[in-house]
């Protein structure tokens, strides 16, 4: 008979884990009034509709972005939201006591932030707008992971060459499961991320639609993310990443925060923040094609209740699980359990503070991370 096996978190950690910030406080998308009304149809159809009101935004510069970012990337403590390193950056320049880039070159990280193009310059053209300044993909970002990331294409790491103070990782790229047959050198953020990185991609091929073909004649690393084409814009192996990491890291208040200021900013909005539904309804074939894959974990693991108001979670799970991982959002593990026992299928995790955790199981070489809100 299989124990059960009870998580007890130290009084040291609790602490720890009540002092960060969840992405997940409350905001409300400030959508207006009939702005998607010419988004009617679906596939590909969907996908020009949206480009055609999301386009001719107002570029305010590349320098505007550091104004942007001061209401579409901050924390409730007012410091700047890195979604690479979660190092606390403080808004404005060195001389009057901010952490923005003054063009040296720190010798690690949390010490400069600077602009991140998570589609590299490299792919449609140094310096070339409206791309160029484009918050909506471009994001603040230590400078040090920034410049370790490079022009690589996202993906999933296997042994990582190097990783960053919240656990974003480089290195050579995962070939099983949804990652099968990708570039070989990947950079993946961390699980609490993954959701956001995806939808400003997904925003990103929907804007520049018209352009799309005209990018791919790039030599960048970063291609392998495409195929060359205005509809389904993404090579097959990189699309199942995105899908896989939309599914798993759902929208959050961080993401409509940012949305809303950003609109305010530029007077365009992110579609897949503001209707997530909107993605399968585009690339319907590869959702329903993902979905009918033989996943163990994506299909039997369940975690209850969700949200939990006592402090308990269960893990109820039909398959091997080699490890679980308690992480913070600040991609902390807190805990990490190697081989755990299970009774009759079920592990129960106690005493959680109030709190956003990433739970994260790993077994038979797939991982699967869950979000657990204890009120």
């Amino acid at each position: 008979m299989k124990k059960s096996l009870t998580l007890l978190l130290l009084s040291v950690t609790l602490l720890s884990f009540a002092q960060q910030e969840s992405k997940n406080t409350n905001a409300t998308a400030s959508i207006p009034n009939g702005y998607y009304n010419g988004a009617t149809g679906t596939g590909y159809v969907l996908k020009t509709q949206l480009f055609n009101i999301i386009k001719n935004h107002f570029d305010q510069g590349y320098n505007g972005l550091y104004t942007t970012y001061q209401t579409s990337d901050v924390r409730s403590n007012g410091t700047v939201w890195d979604m690479y390193s979660d190092c606390p950056f403080i808004f404005g320049t060195v001389a009057n006591g901010g952490n923005q880039d003054n063009g040296t070159n720190p010798s690690g990280e949390c010490a400069l932030f600077n602009r991140e193009h998570t589609i590299p310059q490299s792919y449609f053209g140094n310096g070339v707008q409206p791309m160029y300044s484009d918050a909506h993909f471009v994001l603040p970002a230590d400078k040090v992971v920034n410049a370790k990331r490079d022009d690589y294409p996202y993906g999933v790491v296997q042994n990582p060459t190097w990783t960053s103070t919240n656990g974003s990782k480089l290195g050579p790229n995962l070939n099983s499961g949804y990652s099968a047959g990708y570039s070989s050198t990947v950079f993946e953020p961390v699980d609490q991320y993954k959701g956001d990185i995806a939808r400003l991609l997904f925003y990103f091929v929907t804007r520049y639609e018209d352009q799309l073909t005209t990018f791919y004649s790039s030599s960048s690393t970063v291609k392998a993310m495409f195929d060359g084409t205005s509809n389904h814009s993404f090579s097959n192996t990189f699309l199942n990443i995105l899908l896989t990491w939309n599914n798993q890291d759902p929208v959050s208040a961080k993401e409509i925060a940012r949305n809303n200021a950003i609109y305010a900013r530029q007077n365009n909005r992110n579609p897949f923040i503001d209707h997530p539904e909107y993605v399968c309804q585009i690339w319907g074939a590869a959702c329903a094609a993902l979905n009918n894959q033989n996943f163990s974990l994506t299909n039997s693991v369940k975690v209850y209740p969700n949200p939990t108001n006592n402090g308990t979670v269960t893990i109820s799970c039909e398959t091997t699980v080699d490890s679980i991982e308690l992480i913070t959002i600040n991609g902390q593990i807190i805990q990490q359990i190697k081989n755990p026992e299970f009774q009759d299928n079920t592990f129960t995790i106690t005493n959680l503070p109030n709190g956003f955790y990433f739970l994260k199981l790993s077994g038979n070489g797939e991982s699967l991370t869950k979000k657990v809100l204890v009120n």
